[in-house]
């Protein structure tokens, strides 16, 4: 017997010392794609030795870590047509196989689309929106929903089924926050990512993704889901061991701290001294910063935004942290995108009020680096100048002088203005009335670029900073099922600001000079605001959509001299919005008669 048992305790020291995979990464990929870079995760891999079955495909090169757990596998060519091979890892010990699978592509025509200015863009943080799938909640969800920062169960089958609410509302396009696997105390946000290659299993499954994605599309909507590739979260697999040593800037024990200010990476007399901490430090001292100059980290990332687009059909990224992440490996990044990809658009967080700051890191820009290939940034600094304009009493000349500053970007027409975030006080905590929400909404909406709104905005939710701007959608959750979303459910407030923006919203669509035209400023002074959006077409020739806003508590009466502006010879008005009669045109000037607090909207013939 003790020989037996001693016979018995070789062999499984012999297989414990066998190679074994438990995980590769992308979890697949498609034929005719790029090359991939495939890392596995397992045991035992120091010495292993790894071949495909496929005998026209190539293994370029092999780099295992030290401790035998990770082996990045590089692959010379994807197949040409789809297939399952095996991959085999091999030791003196023993043999593993695994099957991988190359899959056909989606059809061009399958998402993919991008958005412009022609959209108008929805954020939705997914557990604070709606509850579509109870069993997805957690044993702890009772107390986990009584926690300001806790889990409180809104999924991705509580969007797919509030998408009459989101279209009636007028939104073409929504941006979710991230999807990744975020396992962690307070890590219902999803920017904490524990596998970057998994849907969180409170939003549900990567069915349920796909599923949003083609509910989106047969109503001829768009998605746009939140990448960041700038870190993943604390209790990422790779803190504790990494991949490579060259994963991350710095280790959980010895790391500096990310510092906000971007005004060193667009200074060309910045020393490095200056600079390293924004794009290598911790943001917040607690997210492990990815080391991106590191061609595998690189490749990884590249690769994961390229599987979730192709896997979803999306439409876009929102791409978080955006400084903060070197421009080469962007330029890589959306040289690969939009190879795969040529209509697909990303928007980059450069949280920054100003402007000369905030356009370095848009497409086309080259006088601080390389090209990031960024389609456009969020227009932080227009952001900044209606919060100062409105909740601030500054003059409206405040955001005719951040306007000026358009001539920055090469596509000014493409950014995307909004009035609040989740990562904002609530626009409507600082009001002091409707009124304030309902004009800012009428500039938002009909001024150049692609407007953002922030689940809750348009029923004038309240919230200050985190986590009191998160509160969870009314009607979203248990009892208060439905609540917001029907008219019936909304209280009279809730009702005026969804209607106030549900009429701005159809009026943009309906006019396409509020969508693409261009935007002349043809007055600004304290209280007023007056711009004209043209657009000439072949069809339908000129179209000028006049908008006007007065935020002050007394009438007042703006006159415009027309000659040598979009609006001269102007003979008509129609008014879209606002009192009738608002506009008198005579030779040579036009004169708005605007009332206390209110705005107008006309077509000029």
């Amino acid at each position: 017997m003790r020989r037996l048992l001693l016979v018995f305790a070789c062999s499984i020291s012999a297989l414990a010392q066998s190679p074994q995979i438990d995980k590769v990464d992308p979890p697949n990929w498609w034929a005719a794609m790029p090359a991939p870079m495939l890392l596995a995760k397992g045991e035992n891999l120091s010495d292993a030795r790894f071949t495909l079955s496929d005998a026209t495909l190539h293994i370029k090169k092999t780099v295992i870590s030290d401790n035998g757990r990770y082996a990045q596998i590089w692959l010379t060519a994807s197949p040409t047509r789809m297939e399952t091979i095996r991959i085999t890892a091999r030791n003196s010990k023993g043999t593993t196989t695994i099957p991988y699978t190359f899959a056909l592509r989606r059809r061009s025509s399958d998402g993919f689309a991008g958005f412009s200015s022609k959209d108008v863009m929805y954020l939705i943080m997914i557990d604070r929106f709606a509850d579509g799938d109870p069993s997805n909640d957690g044993p702890d969800h009772d107390a986990e929903l009584a926690k300001p920062r806790g889990w409180h169960g809104g999924d991705l089958r509580g969007i797919t089924q509030h998408l009459d609410y989101l279209q009636q509302l007028g939104i073409t396009t929504i941006w979710i926050t991230p999807v990744y696997q975020n396992h962690g105390n307070q890590s219902y946000h999803g920017y904490g990512a524990t596998d970057m290659y998994a849907v969180d299993e409170h939003f549900g499954d990567l069915t349920d993704l796909k599923d949003l994605s083609t509910a989106l599309h047969a109503r001829h909507m768009k998605l746009v889901l939140d990448t960041v590739p700038n870190h993943v979260g604390p209790n990422h697999p790779w803190v504790r061991d990494s991949p490579d040593p060259t994963w991350f800037h710095g280790t959980l024990e010895n790391h500096t701290i990310a510092q906000g200010d971007f005004a060193p990476l667009t200074d060309p007399h910045a020393p490095w001294r200056d600079q390293s901490n924004v794009t290598q430090g911790w943001f917040a001292n607690t997210l492990p910063d990815l080391n991106q100059e590191d061609p595998a980290v690189s490749c990884y990332l590249i690769q994961n935004a390229v599987w979730w687009t192709e896997q979803a059909g999306l439409d876009g990224l929102r791409i978080d942290t955006f400084p903060y992440v070197g421009r080469a490996f962007w330029q890589s990044f959306h040289a690969q995108l939009h190879s795969l990809y040529p209509h697909f658009t990303t928007v980059g967080e450069v949280f920054n009020s100003d402007a000369t700051i905030t356009s370095t890191f848009a497409g086309g820009v080259t006088r601080t680096g390389v090209d990031t290939g960024l389609d456009t940034p969020f227009d932080f600094p227009t952001y900044f100048a209606l919060r100062d304009v409105f909740l601030k009493d500054a003059p409206m000349t405040r955001l005719a002088d951040v306007l000026r500053l358009d001539n920055l970007y090469p596509h000014p027409e493409r950014l995307v203005p909004f009035l609040g975030n989740h990562d904002t006080t609530r626009f409507f905590d600082g009001a002091t009335s409707l009124n304030t929400l309902e004009l800012a909404f009428t500039v938002l909406t009909t001024m150049r670029g692609l407007p953002q709104i922030y689940s809750g905005d348009e029923i004038a939710m309240r919230g200050g900073a985190d986590p009191d701007n998160r509160h969870d959608f009314p009607g979203g959750f248990g009892s208060t099922q439905d609540g917001a979303f029907n008219s019936a459910g909304r209280s009279p407030d809730q009702q005026r600001a969804f209607s106030s923006l549900q009429t701005l919203l159809a009026l943009r669509s309906s006019h396409p000079a509020l969508q693409t035209g261009t935007e002349q400023l043809l007055h600004a002074d304290k209280n007023t605001l007056v711009f004209v959006r043209t657009l000439t077409t072949s069809t339908h020739g000129i179209e000028r959509t006049l908008v006007a806003v007065n935020k002050s508590s007394e009438a007042s009466d703006v006159v415009i001299k027309t000659d040598e502006t979009e609006i001269q010879n102007a003979q008509r008005s129609t008014v879209l919005l606002g009192s009738p009669g608002s506009i008198s045109i005579k030779t040579g000037t036009l004169t708005v008669h605007l009332a206390a607090n209110a705005a107008v909207i006309s077509d000029l013939d």
